[in-house]
């Protein structure tokens, strides 16, 4: 009989190439543990499987009593944790973990998704009103203002939906170099971006970033161009957006600066861009 168990057990371990292998469940492990096979074994085949299990406490103490190994139910235990640790890039869930980035909570023919918007760079700056600026001697304003490619954003967004931050759980002290924006910046919130419209032109999309008079240069939006919005913390380093007015037909994007670079941060500025039809 123990023989038979132990062929038995040894052909499920071999059975099956793992592109098209059952995940083991609880009865096998079992068989496996009767059939003497040994520990590694035994979690090898958990780990090769994809199997995850959720054991209660009662249920570790029975398969305890049957000879389970701590070791084996360790593995299994660890099963679970794994399975919400993998990475989904488009899960509408903001618990479980994204690559970092800003999406948009869309849907689509399939249900609800997260849609990852990929950062835009400014194409160049350009100046307006440098003639009112110069008339004036200083006194008129001149506006600083960035230019991104294309008249409309790829990803189009509905004027209801939810924005979420995936910045990752670094701190102002360490860059979060190996983000969505690069070793050259420094996320820890959705503090660090503004929320602008831009104005559309036939082949670009303009923002103001900044302004000149004579009483020198201020960089940065200014709030009367900024959208407000609030955002919640969901979990370390994941933030909900709620944008505090309905988003009318336009092109917007989350705009960040690169700090401490003057009126020359606008040329490294970053837009995650998007549409409201």
């Amino acid at each position: 009989m123990k023989l038979r168990a132990c062929v038995a057990a040894v052909a499920l371990l071999l059975s099956a190439s793992p592109a098209f292998a059952d995940p083991i469940s609880v009865d096998d492990i079992v068989a496996l543990t009767e059939a003497q096979v040994g520990d590694d074994a035994i979690v090898a085949k958990i780990h090769s499987s994809g199997a995850h299990f959720d054991l209660s406490t009662q249920q570790m103490i029975e398969l305890r009593k049957r000879g389970v190994s701590p070791a084996v139910l360790a593995a299994m235990v660890g099963s679970k944790v794994d399975a919400q640790s993998v990475m989904s890039p488009d899960s509408p869930d903001p618990m479980l973990p994204h690559p970092l980035g800003v999406y948009f909570l869309g849907q689509d023919t399939s249900g609800p998704r997260m849609l990852k918007i990929e950062p835009t760079a400014a194409s160049q700056t350009k100046t307006g009103g440098a003639f009112g600026f110069a008339m004036t001697g200083g006194l008129a304003p001149m506006s600083l203002k960035i230019v991104i490619p294309g008249p409309n954003a790829k990803l189009r967004a509905n004027s209801n939906g939810a924005f979420y931050f995936f910045v990752g759980e670094g701190s102002a002290a360490t860059p979060v170099g190996n983000s969505f924006l690069g070793s050259s910046f420094l996320v820890t919130s959705p503090n660090d971006f503004a929320l602008v419209r831009f104005e559309k032109k036939k082949d670009k999309r303009e923002a103001k970033v900044g302004k000149v008079n004579l009483g020198g240069a201020q960089t940065g939006v200014m709030d009367k161009d900024r959208l407000p919005f609030t955002y919640d913390a969901v979990r370390p380093g994941v933030y909900k957006i709620h944008v505090s007015a309905e988003l009318k037909p336009g092109e917007y994007g989350f705009l960040y600066l690169i700090p401490g670079t003057g009126t020359s941060g606008a040329a490294g500025a970053r837009i995650f861009d998007f549409g409201v039809d």
